[in-house]
């Protein structure tokens, strides 16, 4: 499985003696077999997926692209491609590995044309990403230079989708760690740069996850969040009744106005709304690699503008800002 001592030692060089005490132990904990029902199966899927010699890697492009030579067998195209169908859903991507194209739920790759020409430089820096699912978005981070990415997600089956990504493309200063924001040290701050993309809805507290996040940036360092927003002017906020979009686990989607006032109130400076987009169907859809109901499911059939239970259809803003 993957090593994690260079992951260590960068932790190390920035004196997250606190991180480094328990980390080990964690992710041995959370990666037990007995914590998930199909995390064995899953862990020997991996264990099992040829070792293929890489000729071209891509990452700063579209897809995340691993290339071999010639002379992969389209017998072992087939067997890998039944491998990693076996990971199903894929939500996060687009990915193109040894010639089998992983067409994702969502066109991660157009966020990711949002936000690239706003943010600073990722030469060079320590860079976390916060509900990273399979961690597409961080190999994309690697990809504009960052020293290393550590991305995290509580969600087994992203983190096992990221081993088989990773043991195709070969040892990275890129981690996808089952955990969640809440589950790193207080007052870390060792990060340059970090993210939070399609998270802060999904907290029952998204001061605190502002403030969590805060904790994990060096003075001076970068948040770029993304988030489901709402058109209205300060003070607006909606809470759903019950699900959103049938999503049950959505709680606050603020005005632009309303988050930019959350985010002051946690001691951020320098914020500014860079993006607003409506999601539409074309981002995010049912594929034969994630086939269950998606966002055209979710919206009302005769007003794509509202949702099936009636409220504002989503959009999304991308705010970026830094800590004090």
């Amino acid at each position: 499985m993957i090593d994690y001592q260079p992951l260590y030692n960068t932790l190390l060089d920035v004196q997250a003696d606190a991180w480094i005490k328990c980390l080990p132990d964690a992710i041995k904990e959370a990666l037990d077999p007995s914590k998930h029902g199909d995390l064995e199966k899953w862990q020997s899927l991996i264990e099992k997926i040829p070792e293929l010699t890489v000729k071209k890697r891509q990452l700063n492009i579209g897809a995340i692209q691993i290339e071999g030579f010639d002379n992969v067998t389209d017998e072992t195209k087939a067997v890998l491609e039944q491998q990693l169908k076996a990971l199903r859903p894929w939500r996060k991507g687009p990915y193109h590995l040894f010639g089998i194209h992983i067409d994702t739920e969502w066109r991660s790759d157009w966020k990711w044309n949002r936000l690239k020409n706003h943010i600073e430089p990722l030469k060079h820096k320590l860079v976390l990403d916060v509900g990273c699912g399979n961690g597409y978005h961080c190999w994309r981070m690697l990809g504009d230079g960052a020293k290393m990415v550590v991305g995290i997600d509580p969600m087994l089956l992203n983190v096992m989708q990221f081993h088989a990504i990773r043991k195709l493309y070969g040892e990275a200063p890129v981690y996808v760690l089952p955990f969640a924001l809440e589950d790193l040290p207080g007052n870390l701050k060792i990060f340059d740069t970090v993210f939070s993309m399609g998270v802060l809805y999904h907290r029952r507290s998204p001061i605190d996850h502002l403030l969590a996040l805060k904790d994990c940036l060096q003075p001076g360092g970068e948040l770029v969040l993304e988030t489901l927003v709402i058109d209205g002017s300060l003070g607006e906020v909606l809470l759903p009744e019950d699900r959103y979009a049938n999503m049950r686990n959505v709680w606050f989607l603020p005005s632009c106005d309303t988050l930019i006032r959350w985010m002051k109130r946690c001691s951020f400076t320098n914020i500014r709304v860079i993006d607003i987009t409506a999601t539409t169907i074309e981002e995010q859809r049912s594929t034969a690699w994630m086939p269950f109901h998606s966002l055209k499911n979710f919206l009302d059939q005769q007003n794509s503008q509202l949702t099936c239970e009636g409220l504002p259809a989503p959009k999304r803003a991308i705010i970026i800002a830094n800590s004090a």
